[in-house]
């Protein structure tokens, strides 16, 4: 683990919405993107294989998953481009799109933390539910959710016409990759599995053991297809990621709960106080 990261000194304020950006170094030789005193992303200039945040590194297992090569890619969430920068460089030549409202913190990263050279990344200023409608019929290989608001996934990202659009916008077989939070008893996320399932008829669900096994709030990430998914051949790369971590069919954790209507879909609850996280 590494020592707590001190923060550049200059901080990136966004003006009039008076956010903060801190860009902290750790001693691994990578950069903590933090929001209002937030962690967003985890980046490494030098190594963009790095994956330092647990679910990042389950969702690039998902892109490990599709077939070798260039992909073309559509993010829902941006903050330090993570996830698109592991793309670019273990699939050079991918095309990647990300919908990202906050412009400062775009502007933010973009200046403290640049893009490759020759990178195929478009950074378009919209939030997820506004750019989605604008993006085309089976465009991308896969589809990244991975947006927050104040520690939420907001409800319009959830319900079930942003998830037909998840489904519109990928290409046949191709793999959409959730990042989801809950609670231990996990009715918020059963409900959103019974929502994924009505568009995608085969899905998974990763997590850290300790959240899988209902200890703490923490994250969910789903991995959703038209096609089947090999749920051993997942667990079969659980192996390579620091924390120890477990897979199981989203049918089995949705239960019996039923999918969200447009009209009663709720963000996803909001995480606790530090300190507060683990069930005792």
């Amino acid at each position: 683990m590494s020592t707590a990261p001190t923060p550049y000194p200059d901080r990136v304020s966004a003006g009039p919405s008076d956010h903060t950006f801190d860009f902290a170094p750790d001693d691994r030789g990578g950069v903590t993107v933090l929001r209002d005193g937030h962690p967003q992303s985890h980046v490494d200039l030098a190594d963009p294989e790095l994956l330092v945040f647990e679910y990042v590194a389950q969702l690039a297992i998902g892109i490990d998953l599709l077939a070798p090569g260039p992909i073309s890619a559509t993010h829902i969430g941006g903050a330090g481009l993570t996830l698109a920068r592991y793309i670019q460089h273990t699939r050079p030549g991918s095309t990647q799109i990300v919908l990202e409202p906050d412009v400062a913190l775009t502007d933010a990263v973009r200046r403290e933390l640049p893009l490759p050279r020759g990178h195929r990344i478009r950074i378009r200023p919209q939030d997820g539910a506004t750019g989605l409608s604008t993006l085309h019929d089976d465009a991308a290989d896969t589809l990244v959710l991975d947006a927050y608001d104040a520690g939420r996934v907001p409800a319009d990202l959830l319900s079930p016409t942003a998830i037909a659009h998840y489904a519109r916008v990928l290409k046949p077989g191709g793999l959409a990759l959730l990042n989801l939070a809950d609670e231990p008893d996990r009715r918020h996320l059963a409900r959103a599995l019974a929502t994924i399932l009505v568009a995608f008829p085969h899905a998974v669900v990763l997590a850290t053991a300790e959240v899988m096994k209902g200890r703490r709030f923490g994250n969910y990430v789903v991995f959703a297809s038209g096609s089947p998914i090999e749920l051993d051949e997942v667990r079969r790369r659980l192996p390579r990621l620091a924390a120890p971590t477990a897979a199981r069919s989203a049918a089995a954790l949705r239960g019996t709960a039923k999918p969200f209507t447009d009209a009663d879909v709720q963000p996803s609850p909001a995480p606790p106080d530090p300190g507060t996280w683990r069930v005792r």
